[in-house]
């Protein structure tokens, strides 16, 4: 990732329809620059008769804590700014943001149970390639763990097992029966499903192909029947020849 100065290039910016996944990315981004005590905890003010070795570690905690509220201003839209341009602490400002959001957890549980719905419902169409089908499972847990669920591989290679086409019930039957569920990543199922798509295509373009050439032929009658005209006219000729012979011995 780029930089820009400090701070990585490319900020989330809170817009207003995307607190959970710019929640998800401020916690990373305070992470990363070690602020994330300081967001969460804030800054104690040190007493007037503390030592003075107190007075100095204060002081360089709230260095930490004015980088952090300058990235957070950054990470703002103007109209969410307005909302925290008072907070003299990260903490304040935070705390700020997430009660007014308070609501959007339970918009949050809503839609999980929605998605889980979906999840169960989840199936691989007659048509569908296993890097589709995939890509669809990938978004739909995607949004589903930004809403606080929580997936093994044990239980997403359950549920694509289940979900497959008919023509995958033997690579299913080899896999249950040779495999250890628990120790298999879900990466390497999709590996082994993707193989044997590859494998079936193969096979069925080698049973197409004799089956065109038997087509062309019937669609193209007249080379077959311009040949076998040839071959009977070249042993006319012979006869002829043989003929005519013979009738001039007889002749003579």
């Amino acid at each position: 990732m780029a930089s820009n100065g400090p701070f990585p290039a490319n900020l989330p910016v809170l817009t207003g329809k995307n607190f959970s996944k710019w929640q998800v990315q401020m916690k990373a981004l305070f992470g990363f620059q070690d602020l994330t005590d300081i967001v969460e905890n804030g800054v104690e003010v040190p007493r007037d008769n503390a030592p003075d070795a107190q007075k100095v570690g204060f002081k360089e905690l709230k260095k930490r804590d004015c980088k952090a509220l300058v990235i957070l201003h950054q990470c703002v839209d103007d109209i969410h700014f307005e909302k925290i341009a008072g907070a003299t602490t990260t903490k304040e400002a935070w705390d700020m943001l997430n009660k007014a959001y308070a609501g959007a957890k339970k918009v949050k549980k809503v839609r999980l149970q929605t998605m889980k719905r979906q999840f169960e419902l989840l199936q691989m169409e007659e048509n569908e390639g296993i890097g589709d089908f995939f890509g669809r499972l990938q978004v739909l847990t995607n949004s589903m763990e930004g809403c606080g669920e929580k997936f093994t591989d044990l239980i997403l290679i359950e549920k694509v097992l289940r979900s497959l086409n008919l023509k995958f019930d033997h690579i299913v039957v080899a896999i249950e029966e040779s495999k250890d569920l628990k120790s298999m990543s879900i990466d390497e199922l999709q590996g082994s499903l993707k193989a044997h798509e590859q494998r079936l295509q193969e096979r069925n373009n080698c049973n197409t192909q004799p089956v065109e050439t038997a087509l062309q032929a019937q669609q193209n009658p007249k080379n077959s029947g311009n040949e076998s005209s040839r071959g009977k006219r070249g042993r006319f000729k012979n006869s002829r020849g043989k003929g005519n012979h013979g009738s001039r011995e007889h002749s003579d």
